[in-house]
C-alpha cells in the first residue's frame, strides 16, 4: 500500500511527498477522515492529488493512502430509483445536499436473486448470469463485469441477498476463482467496452414537437441545449426526462443552484410513468451535485453519470442522460486547473477543455453489447453561456461533438414562448436519416413538411424586418399570408406547455396529425389567396381557434378529432372561396 505525507494544500488540490509508488489516476484516501481523492500528477517523489470532498481542517503532515485502483463506482440494481451525489454516494431520502466525510456508499440493499446460468456453464464478459428484483417489482439483469469471463464454479439459488454479497463464483482461464455479486465496480473515466458501435436511424422520441419534428436527436446520439439565464434549460431537460421513450433516465444536476435541484428531488418521486402507470422514479437515477458542493466532485460527476448510463446500456436498454449543465462542469475544471498552476487557454479554461468535452460526449452511442444485446446512451447536455453568447468556448467546442443543437432564445423566453428553442439557430445534422422511421410511423410527408415549416419560419424572419419599416398592411397579399401561416406554425405547433396535462408530452402519431393539418391549412390559405380572398378573412374562420388550440385540447386518445377538424377546414375554405367568386361574379 502506497503512502504519502501532505506538504501543502490549496483548496481541493494538495501536494504530498510519496514514500511508495503511486499511479496516475489512482484513488486515494486523505487524512484521518479518509477523504476521497485522485492522483492527477506525478513528479519525482511529489504527487498532486485532487480531493473530491471538503478539505477544511486538513493540515500538512496528514497521510495520503493509495488504494491501488483508479477512481471507481459500484454499479448494481440499487441505482434505480435513488438519488446520489456527484461521486455516486447516496443522499438522504430528505434530499439533503451533504454526506458524511469519507463516506463511500450506504448499506447494501437486498434484492431477490434468480440465477440464469448453471454450474459448469461458460460465462463471457458482459453476459447475464442472473436477475435481481427489488421492492418495486422491477427486474434487472445481473451482468458479468466487462473484464471478466470464465466457467461457473458455483452459483447461489433463488433467494434474497444483499447486492454486494457473492452469488456466483467463476473459474477463470488461469484457474483462479473470482467472486461475483449482483453489483460490481468500474472506473468512471474508462468507457465500458462494447462489441461494435452501430449507426442509428431511429430518433429518441422526446414528446416535444419542435425537437421531434424539426430537430430530432438519434437514439445513441448527442445534443446540446445552450441558453442564457431564464431561457428554460432546466425545465426543458426535466420535460425530456419525463416524456422521452428511453428505458432508463439518468438526470445529472451538475453545479446548478440548490433550489432548482431541490425542486427536481421533490417532483420526480411524485411523477407517474405514462408507460406503466408506476412512479417514474423507478426507472430514474438522479445525481445531484449542487453549486455549494466541493468543486472537484463536480468535475468527476459527469464521468460517474455516463458510467451509470453505460451500465444500463450494457443490459440492452436505451438510456437518456440529461446533464445540467456542462458549463458549470467546465467552470469547475477551470478552477481546479488554476490551482494546479496550469496555463489558461481561451476564456481562462484549460487547454484540454475540448478533449475533455469529447471524452464525455463520445461515450454516447448505440451499440452491440458484450452480452449480445443492443443498447444505447443518448447524451443531452445543457450549456449556460455567459450573457447568452454562443461563441464562448464551451458552446463552440461542444458544437464540434454534437449532431443536434437546440438553441434557446432569450426573446422567445421573455415572450413566454416555451420551449424557447429558436428554429433558425438550431439544427439537426442527421435529420434526413429519420425519414424512413417517420414513414413507418405513418407520416411519409414528414421531411417535406419539416422543410416547409422551416422555410416558412425563415421567410417570416425576413418579412418581419421589412414589416417593421413599412408596416405589415403595406406588404403584398401573399407575404401577409406567409406571416399569418408562420404565426400559426409557432402558436399551434411549436409552442407546448410543460404544465398542460394533455400537451406536456406529444406522441409521434399526434405530432404527425398536427403537422399534416397545419400543412393542409397552408395549402388552403394559398389557394384562397390565389382565388382573391383577402387575408384578413382567414383570421375570421370559425375553425381557426380549434386549430390553434388543438395541442391543448386533442389528446392522444382522441385522434379522430383531427379528421373532423380537417373536414371543417375544407368546408369553410370552400364556402369562403365560393362566396368570394359569387361576389366577384355579381360585380362582374
Amino acid at each position: 500500500m502506497s503512502r504519502a505525507v501532505i506538504r501543502s494544500i490549496s483548496g481541493p488540490v494538495l501536494r504530498a511527498t510519496a514514500s511508495g509508488p503511486f499511479k496516475l489516476r489512482e484513488a486515494v484516501e486523505v487524512g484521518p477522515q479518509a477523504l476521497l481523492g485522485e492522483v492527477v500528477r506525478l513528479s519525482g517523489e511529489e504527487i498532486v492529488v485532487q480531493v473530491y470532498e471538503d478539505t477544511t481542517g486538513l493540515r500538512p503532515g496528514a497521510d495520503v493512502v493509495g488504494e491501488g485502483l483508479p477512481l471507481a463506482v459500484r454499479l448494481g440494481p440499487g441505482l434505480l430509483g435513488n438519488i446520489f451525489d456527484g461521486l455516486l454516494r447516496p443522499l438522504a431520502a430528505t434530499g439533503s445536499a451533504f454526506v458524511a466525510p469519507g463516506m463511500r456508499s450506504a448499506a447494501a440493499a437486498t434484492f431477490g436473486f434468480v440465477p440464469r446460468v448453471a454450474a459448469g456453464a461458460s460465462v463471457s464478459a458482459g453476459a447475464v448470469f442472473g436477475e435481481a428484483t427489488g421492492p418495486s417489482g422491477r427486474t434487472q439483469r445481473c451482468i458479468c463485469p466487462p473484464d471478466l469471463r470464465g466457467n461457473v464454479a458455483s452459483i447461489a439459488g433463488p433467494g434474497e441477498y444483499p447486492e454486494t454479497a457473492t452469488v456466483c463464483t467463476l473459474r477463470t482461464a488461469d484457474g483462479a476463482l473470482r467472486e461475483l455479486a449482483m453489483s460490481h465496480v468500474w472506473p468512471v473515466r474508462m468507457p465500458r467496452p462494447v462489441l461494435r458501435r452501430l449507426p442509428s436511424t431511429t430518433p429518441l422520441v422526446t414528446g416535444q414537437r419542435i425537437i421531434d419534428c424539426l430537430f430530432p436527436v438519434a437514439k445513441g446520439g448527442k445534443a446540446a441545449v445552450p441558453g442564457g439565464f431564464g431561457t428554460g434549460k432546466t425545465v426543458l431537460l426535466e420535460a425530456l426526462a419525463k416524456g422521452c421513450d428511453a428505458d432508463v433516465i439518468v438526470y445529472l444536476g451538475c453545479g446548478e443552484r440548490g433550489n432548482e435541484l431541490a425542486g427536481v428531488l421533490e417532483e420526480f418521486p411524485l411523477l407517474v410513468d405514462p408507460k406503466t402507470d408506476r412512479p417514474l422514479m423507478e426507472r430514474t437515477v438522479i445525481i445531484a451535485n449542487t453549486s455549494n458542493m466541493p468543486v472537484a466532485a463536480r468535475e468527476a460527476s459527469i464521468y460517474c453519470a455516463v458510467t451509470v448510463a453505460e451500465y444500463f446500456r450494457d443490459q440492452g436498454l436505451d438510456v437518456a442522460l440529461m446533464a445540467d449543465s456542462t458549463s458549470r462542469w467546465a467552470e469547475a475544471l477551470r478552477e481546479v486547473s488554476g490551482r494546479f498552476g496550469e496555463l489558461p487557454g481561451e476564456g481562462g479554461y484549460p487547454a484540454y477543455l475540448s478533449s475533455r468535452l469529447a471524452d464525455f460526449y463520445e461515450r454516447a452511442a448505440i451499440v452491440d453489447t458484450l452480452g449480445g444485446e443492443t443498447g444505447s446512451v443518448t447524451v443531452i447536455g445543457a450549456i449556460s453561456p455567459p450573457s447568452g453568447d454562443f461563441s464562448e468556448p464551451v458552446t463552440s467546442h461542444t458544437k464540434r461533438y454534437v449532431k443536434a443543437f437546440w438553441a434557446l432564445d432569450v426573446k422567445r423566453a421573455q415572450a413566454r414562448f416555451y420551449p424557447a428553442v429558436h428554429p433558425l439557430q438550431s439544427y439537426a445534422e442527421d435529420a434526413r436519416d429519420f425519414a424512413p422511421w417517420w414513414a413507418e410511423s405513418g407520416n411519409g410527408d414528414w421531411w417535406k413538411l419539416r422543410r416547409r415549416f422551416l422555410t416558412l419560419l425563415d421567410e417570416q424572419a425576413r418579412l418581419d424586418r421589412m414589416a417593421r419599416i413599412i408596416g405589415k398592411d403595406a406588404l403584398p397579399v401573399r407575404q401577409q399570408v406567409t406571416l399569418f401561416c408562420a404565426d400559426l406554425v409557432n402558436d399551434a405547433f411549436l409552442r407546448q406547455s410543460a404544465f398542460s396535462p394533455i400537451d406536456r408530452v406529444c406522441s409521434p402519431r399526434r405530432q404527425a396529425a398536427m403537422m399534416r393539418l397545419i400543412g393542409k391549412f397552408i395549402d388552403l390559405a394559398d389557394a384562397a389567396v390565389v382565388a382573391g380572398v383577402p387575408p384578413e378573412q382567414l383570421a375570421r374562420l370559425t375553425s381557426l381557434r380549434p386549430l390553434q388550440r388543438m395541442g391543448e385540447e386533442i389528446a392522444d386518445a382522441e385522434l379522430g378529432r383531427f379528421a373532423t377538424l380537417e373536414a371543417d377546414l375544407d368546408r369553410e375554405f370552400a364556402a369562403l372561396i365560393h362566396a368570394h367568386e359569387a361576389r366577384d361574379a355579381a360585380h362582374g
